[in-house]
């Protein structure tokens, strides 16, 4: 698989995440849904974040701008997951558009085998190369994908992965609903 392919996945990541906000007030986007506080605008922040680590830092090309919730040691636990009401929604969805252009010079600048060290991991595995760090990187950007495709759904119904194609089975809510009903009767059954 070629760089512009990964990248490319990597793009199609990042795009579905910023869609899932699109639409939402500004308690949807941010309001905590799940026991553990994973929110959509937060996921955003925490993936912005990670990725300026990792082709910033890991490659010697630190992203310019501070990210005091990820970078101060005395930064509140979990500071990256959640949007405090001082942070706009055009605040952290502007910081990942601009760390998707760093990220995109540091892949445009060097080879699938160039080598960097990431910092916070073990140091056994600490080396890398660009090849294993986009692998990474789209791996964790889907994983958080999921998540926002789970809390988008508690809020409003809406699902799938493009506003154009929801890669999903059935289009109508009463599909939907038929097919969630059999799967609870199966479940109680069992």
């Amino acid at each position: 698989m070629s760089k512009d392919d990964l990248r490319q996945y990597l793009q199609r990541g990042r795009d579905a995440l910023v869609w899932k906000l699109d639409g939402l007030s500004e308690y949807d986007a941010r309001r905590p849904l799940v026991p553990t506080g994973t929110n959509l605008l937060g996921l955003v922040k925490h993936v912005a974040s990670v990725e300026a680590g990792y082709f910033g830092e890991t490659f010697g090309r630190p992203f310019p701008e501070p990210l005091p919730w990820f970078d101060d040691d005395d930064a509140e636990v979990n500071a990256d997951m959640w949007v405090t009401p001082q942070e706009s929604r055009q605040d952290i969805v502007g910081l990942y558009r601009r760390v998707w252009a760093h990220s995109d010079a540091t892949i445009e600048a060097l080879d699938l085998d160039a080598h960097g060290r990431v910092p916070w991991w073990k140091p056994e595995s600490a080396d890398v190369t660009l090849h294993r760090v986009l692998i990474h990187m789209i791996a964790e950007n889907e994983r958080h994908c999921g998540h926002a495709d789970i809390i988008r759904e508690l809020i409003d119904g809406a699902a799938g992965v493009r506003a154009d194609s929801s890669n999903l089975a059935f289009g109508s809510a009463e599909e939907f609903k038929a097919f969630h009903d059999r799967i609870e009767q199966a479940a109680r059954e069992a």
